[in-house]
């Protein structure tokens, strides 16, 4: 039976203390998006009330509906719920600008020194870390999101459809909207999971937290809708006027920010889809970068907070740096012009699209949908893992067991226990693997 626990309501919090808050999130959230949401959900809801548990995801399934990173949709989200527009903005800032800084240091010492025999060594030692933190991944979200026989298919499928076929995940994401409308329409029990016979018994009533599922749904108008978009088309053609105008080879940087705007606007389920479709266009069609330089760029990535689609930065610095002649300035003008022009969607699509999304919350067919949505995205880490583990167990090769490395493959195995017997953060596991590279390179196995 359960227990309903009655608590004050918390007051309005301090706009001073969230501002702490988000500023030490983005400097401690390693560990991706479950790292992400643990740590808010642990302050937020548990710690300070801010916000109560049923909101929170209810807030991060609307994040998961709108394309982009959904652990910094969520920030933007409860700092908009908190504080309105400047909570928002602020808590948006604060989550990516500490991995923006940092990812911008770790590419200037990748230039220069990437192709040393020791750093060689430690992104050998680093890369297979990578790969089983991926490969985590993929078991976590799968546990979550892979309730019926149908969202199995649509995992399946769209793992087949983008590794063999090379279909690019917006239209697999298209074709798995339509399946989910059509199977809502005919046959909606295949969408229906076993039920779950856990109870919770001590609730804390709704009415405890500042924001929470009792409140009606923020209002909104087509004014206030045109006028935020006039806002946001005003920020983004700016700085595009700017760069196809001032900067040397202007052709370049209009490719580079309609790039970087596009992986925003169309890729959905956070940055496990962002990345397979951005690594795509940049080694294969682009060739901005090369392969070997994109994975490196998965294992810089994995040493910042922040979310894992930071390694958007990173490509846009090595764009800029190998287009430019080895130029440090160019590079890092093309980390800015990528961050800036990957994390700006993400304010516009809360601002404009979380008060539509918050009043469809409830509709089974959007709920149906979304839970195909999630069940794809395993299909995509899958597809992911493969695109990595080509490079770091084979070397690029044709895979076979003559061309298998060994002490890559070791290593994953070993990371993939001590994330999942011993629950090791994943931190933790970057830092031994660095010394785990170090200690090849001394032992001359590099």
């Amino acid at each position: 039976m359960q227990q309903i626990i009655n608590e004050k309501k918390v007051s309005k919090p301090p706009f001073s203390e969230a501002v702490q808050f988000w500023f030490i999130l983005g400097w401690i959230s390693f560990g991706g998006t479950t790292g992400h949401i643990t740590i808010m959900h642990s302050f937020l809801v548990d710690k300070k009330k801010w916000i109560s548990t049923s909101k929170f995801y209810h807030a991060l399934n609307a994040c998961m509906v709108l394309p982009g990173p959904e652990a910094h949709q969520l920030a933007i989200y409860i700092g908009w719920k908190l504080h309105g527009i400047k909570g928002g903005i602020i808590a948006g800032l604060f989550f990516i600008l500490p991995s923006i800084c940092i990812l911008l240091g770790l590419s200037l010492i990748y230039a220069l020194y990437g192709n040393t025999p020791l750093l060689t060594s430690v992104f050998n030692g680093l890369k297979p870390a990578v790969l089983a933190i991926i490969l985590f991944a993929t078991w976590k979200v799968s546990q979550k999101s892979l309730l019926t026989p149908l969202h199995f298919f649509a995992a399946s499928m769209a793992f087949l459809l983008s590794y063999f076929i090379h279909i690019s995940m917006p239209y697999i994401l298209f074709g798995i909207i339509i399946l989910g409308i059509t199977v809502n329409l005919i046959f909606p029990k295949l969408l229906i999971p076993k039920a779950r016979n856990k109870e919770n018994k001590n609730l804390i009533h709704e009415d405890v937290y500042f924001v929470n599922s009792n409140q009606s749904s923020s209002e909104t108008s087509v004014k206030k809708i045109v006028l935020q978009l006039l806002v946001f088309v005003t920020l983004w053609l700016a700085p595009f006027l700017y760069v196809s105008n001032f900067l040397i080879d202007p052709v370049f940087w209009q490719s580079s920010s309609l790039l970087f705007t596009k992986a925003a606007f169309l890729t959905i389920g956070g940055s496990y889809t962002v990345i397979p479709y951005a690594a795509n266009l940049v080694t294969n069609k682009l060739m901005w970068l090369s392969k070997a330089q994109m994975i490196d760029g998965f294992a810089l990535a994995e040493t910042t907070p922040g979310p894992l689609v930071i390694v958007l930065s990173y490509i846009g610095f090595m764009a800029g740096y190998n287009h430019f002649e080895g130029s440090l300035v160019m590079g890092s003008i093309g980390l800015l012009i990528a961050s800036y022009f990957t994390f700006l969607p993400n304010f516009i699509l809360i601002f404009m699209g979380a008060p539509l999304i918050e009043k469809t919350q409830k509709n089974k067919m959007i709920q149906s949908v979304l839970s195909l949505i999630t069940a794809a995205v395993v299909g995509v880490i899958v597809n992911l893992a493969f695109y990595l583990g080509e490079e770091i167990l084979f070397n690029g090769q044709v895979i076979s067991v003559a061309a298998i490395n060994w002490f890559s493959l070791l290593w994953v195995i070993i990371s993939i226990v001590l994330l999942y017997r011993y629950k090791l953060h994943m931190i933790y596991l970057i830092l031994i693997s660095l010394l785990f590279g170090v200690l090849k390179y001394l032992l001359h196995f590099a």
